[in-house]
This record gives structure tokens, sequence and C-alpha cells, in this order.
């Protein structure tokens, strides 16, 4: 610029606001005063906004330095291995893809990095410095992520979340936001945080107290109790759940009488998992009163004994005091769904007796009179998740040969995915693989998601053999790609050695869906390579010998 041109752009006398506006309109529309219109036009407004530039930097005023933060907090765990160092780099680097087409052979490498988080997790790594931005950017994209990567983080996690607000939810995830809470060592600061802290931090301290010792959370609880609103009574109630005991009962029976229905049904529903509680005992005599084995009149054709319900005819008092939900739900009927509370809060050692010791096969096995039977059998089977009773479970699930869409008592796969996390995780991988050799894959997928993993040997073999078929049958492999998905992170990597005869493209038969032999070639391609990725990156961050 020259002389002559910085002094036609200092007399224009714009401010920055208005050559901006000049330039967002275009010189053909606004000429900056002092300056020919035509062709010089731009570049004299290009004059105007180098001169303002620098008269601006030169006319800032210094300030004082901002205090420096206070250095992170140590992190006291071991380093990852370095080779799990760079895999870790590469699954945080990776991306999904935009485009539409299929996914090839490659590994989806952002779906193994909540299993790799978790192995990190389990050998008590601490994460490498440098990775804690990606790590926390792909937990900000990812909710799923959370809790493994917020773990692996770290303390140096929520100290950077604290200088930047894209990772502030690491701060409200964290107990009591990141705040170290009180020891058991200083009562005076656990008391002043609980009567005075941020109900963040109250809540934290309550879970944290409780697993050290139920019964000072529960006396730190009651402390305050009156004077809580309901909405928190209900939160801090919640925590009782962790570690809860009989020592819990007297708590829980005064909170039926709270003013709050949401806050009632919550202490009810913790009463009735205590088998030997009051609450348990009297939903357990109301329950028995409904139902019956008649051996006389009711008896079916082939002289079994019939199960005969008389829904309760009111919903007094006691039975509202105690849980049970009075006003039904649109399209249900009254008795019915006063029926349904009483059984699925009654203790279900109470139907042995009651059914004169016969034991849960033999008592689900009994057929009910009127219609009964699907109500019935519904509360058993919410009853045996409440109470995480495996024999009732069992029984209710019947055998996973069973024609039926559901078992006995399961009348949808949601209820029996339920049932099924009461059960051991063998027993657990037995029956679902039993279900698949039955019944295929089309209805397995919400059954497998709650299988232990890496899957037992049994159901991972029931899955590849169940693929195999599938894909003899001809058609695309993307009907199961649901599926395929969860046995790329659960089969066991040992699997892979079986999967190699099947990454072969077969020929594709008449019946065949054109191409589908090659789709599923590489489709098993995918799921084999991804299995021998998990075996590396378990291997990685194995410690050294």
């Amino acid at each position: 610029m020259t002389s002559t041109q910085a002094a036609t752009a200092a007399s224009t006398g714009l401010s920055w606001e208005e050559l901006v506006t000049t330039a967002l309109l275009g010189t053909d529309r606004r000429t900056p005063p002092g300056a020919a219109s035509g062709r010089e036009a731009p570049v004299a407004l290009l004059d105007a906004a180098a001169v303002e530039t620098v008269r601006r930097r030169a006319g800032i005023r210094p300030v004082p330095a901002a205090a420096r933060p206070e250095p992170a907090a140590p992190d006291p765990r071991p380093p990852l291995p370095r080779a799990a160092a760079r895999r870790l780099t590469t699954l945080l680097a990776d991306r999904p893809g935009t485009g539409g087409g299929r996914r090839g052979a490659a590994p989806d490498l952002m779906e193994l990095l909540p299993q790799w988080l978790a192995s990190a997790n389990a050998y008590g790594y601490a994460a490498p410095p440098e990775a804690l931005p990606a790590l926390l950017d792909a937990a900000r994209g990812r909710t799923d992520l959370r809790p493994a990567a917020l773990t692996f983080a770290g303390v140096r996690a929520l100290w950077l979340a604290r200088l930047n607000a894209d990772w502030r939810f690491a701060l409200r995830a964290a107990p009591g936001g990141g705040t170290a809470l009180p020891g058991p060592d200083d009562p005076e600061r656990v008391r002043r945080l609980w009567q005075e802290g941020l109900f963040a931090e109250r809540v934290a301290l309550l879970t944290e107290t409780r697993v050290r010792d139920a019964a000072s959370a529960r006396e730190l609880l009651a402390s305050t109790w009156s004077t809580e609103r309901a909405e928190d009574r209900l939160m801090f109630l919640d925590t009782l759940r962790t570690g809860l005991a009989a020592a819990d009962e007297p708590f829980l029976e005064a909170a039926l009488a709270d003013r709050s229905r949401n806050v009632r049904a919550t202490a009810a529903e913790l009463l009735s998992a205590l088998p030997d509680s009051a609450l348990a005992g009297r939903m357990a005599k109301r329950a028995t009163a409904c139902v019956a084995v008649d051996h006389t009149h009711g008896t079916s054709p082939g002289g079994t004994p019939v199960i005969m319900v008389e829904a309760p005819h009111e919903c007094d008092p006691g039975m509202e005091r105690d849980g049970v939900v009075a006003k039904a739900p649109a399209g249900r009927g009254e008795r019915s769904w006063w029926l349904g509370q009483l059984v699925e809060a009654a203790p279900l050692a109470a139907w042995s007796r009651r059914f004169g010791g016969r034991t849960p096969e033999e008592i689900v096995a009994l057929p009910v009179a009127d219609d009964w039977q699907g109500e019935l059998h519904g509360a058993w089977c919410r009853a045996a998740v409440r109470q995480r009773d495996p024999d009732w479970s069992r029984a209710l699930l019947g055998a996973p040969s069973t024609p039926e869409a559901g078992g006995p008592g399961a009348v949808s796969l949601a209820e029996r995915a339920k049932l099924l996390a009461t059960l051991e995780g063998r027993q657990r991988a037995e029956w679902v693989a039993g279900f698949i050799a039955t019944h295929g894959l089309s209805e397995a997928f919400q059954l497998l998601g709650v299988c232990a993993v890496p899957w037992a040997p049994p159901l991972g073999r029931a899955v590849v053999d169940a693929l195999n078929i599938a894909r003899d049958a001809g058609s695309y492999p993307w009907s199961f790609s649901g599926v395929m998905g969860l046995a790329e992170r659960c089969l066991d990597p040992g699997e892979a050695v079986r999967l190699e005869p099947l990454t072969a493209t077969p020929e594709d038969t008449e019946d065949a869906a054109p191409g589908a032999g090659g789709y599923w070639a590489e489709a098993f391609q995918r799921l084999a390579t991804t299995l021998r990725l998990r075996a590396t990156m378990q291997a990685e961050l194995a410690p050294p010998p």
C-alpha cells in the first residue's frame, strides 16, 4: 500500500462494522467514502480494512494476565502399553462413513472402541494425556461411550472439561460434578455437604456412602427427609436399591405414607423385593386369596387340577398404601389390573406353599381357568424379574424349542429377554443357542443382547451355523446385518478359524438372489477380520509378563 492509498483509507473514517457491511453488500452497491466507483473501489475497501485492522490492534490496552489454572492432578494408574496406545489413536481417528454403499470387508473400528475401553478399564490403565482431547470428543458425540470413556480418561479429563465448554458433559456425568467428596473420616464435611451442597453433589455423596456403609447412608437420608422436595425424595430413595436389606424396611415402611404417589410406589417396589418384609407378607396374603387350585369341579379333561382365579372386587385404602395403583390404564379391566399388581408384588415362595409344595415348573404347567392364564403368568414374569429368581425364570421361559413365540408365561420376546437376564451366564447362552437352533436368527436379536460377551461356545456355534444356513437359503445378508454386527463384537475371537471356509465366494444356485454369494463372502470376511483384530487388541492390552 502506498502512502497515498493509506492516507485515503484512513480518511474514510469508517468503523469496522461499516467496512464489513460494505463488503457484504459489495462495492457495486455501496462505494466506500473517498474512493472512486468502478474497478478502484474494491482495492480502496481492502486498504481501508487493512488500516482499520492495524489501528484496532495497536489500540488494544494491555490487561493483567489471567491466573494460571492449577495443574491437573496426577493419574497414579499404570500407562498403556505402546502398542495399545497406538491402537487407541487408530480407533479414535476412525469416523463413520458418509456414503450409503456397502461397508466392504474392513472392520468397523468405532464399534470396537467400547469393547477396547472396557478391557483397558479392566486392566486399570491410565489414558495417554495426548489422547484425552480425541477421547472426550468421541464421548461427546456418543453417549453410550461416556461411562467407560470417562473412567478411562480419569481426573485429567475433568481438569480439561473445566477449560472447554464442549466437554462440560464430563463434569455433569462425574459424581458430584467432579468435586472430591469427603470420606467417612471427615463427618463434619459430610454433614455440611449433605445439608448445603448442590443436588448433584448430594446424590453423589449419598450414592458413595451407600456403597461404603448402607446404614450411614440411610441415616443421612433420614436426617433431612421431611424437608426434601418430592422429586428429590424420589431420587434419593432410588439409591437404596444398592445393598437393599431388611434393615431398610422401617424407613421404607414409613415412606409408604409419603405425600408423593411416586415416592410411595418406589418404596412399595423396594419393599416387595424384600421377601420377608411386612409389605411382602401383606401382598402374599392378598394375592394367594385370589388364586387357588381346584381339585374337584375345575379339573381338566386329563384329570389335572386347574388354577381358579377370583380377582379383587375393589382396591381398598390398604392396597393403595402398599403401592397398588387404583386407576387402570385405558383399555385394561380394573380387576385384572389390581390382580396383576398383587401377584407381581407377592414373594414367589408363597406360591409353592399355596399350591401344596409344587415346584415353579409344576405350577406354571397347571391350566388356568376362564382365560386368566395370560394375566397370571405375565404377573409371575414381572415378579421373577423384580425378585431375580432364576428358578421361576426358567419355568416361565419354558424350553427354547417351544413352538410358540412365547413360553408358558412369557408372551413376548422382550419378556423373555428380561427373564434370561436373571439366569447365570452359561445357562443364558445355552437357552438362546437352543432358541436359535429351533427358530433361527430372525427373532433372536433381542435375546442375544442380554448374553455375556464373549458368547459362550454353544451360543457362538449356534449363531455361525444359523448364518451359514441363511447363506445357503440364497437370500441377501442385509436382513441379518444386526446379528452380524453383534457377532463382530460378541463372538469369541477363536471362532475366526471356523469362519474361514465361509469367506470363499460360493456359486450362485438357481433360486439364489443375484450376487448373494459374493455379498455373504464379503460379510464373513469382515466378521473373520474383525475377530482377528479383537484378538490382536486383547494381546496388545495384556500387561507384559
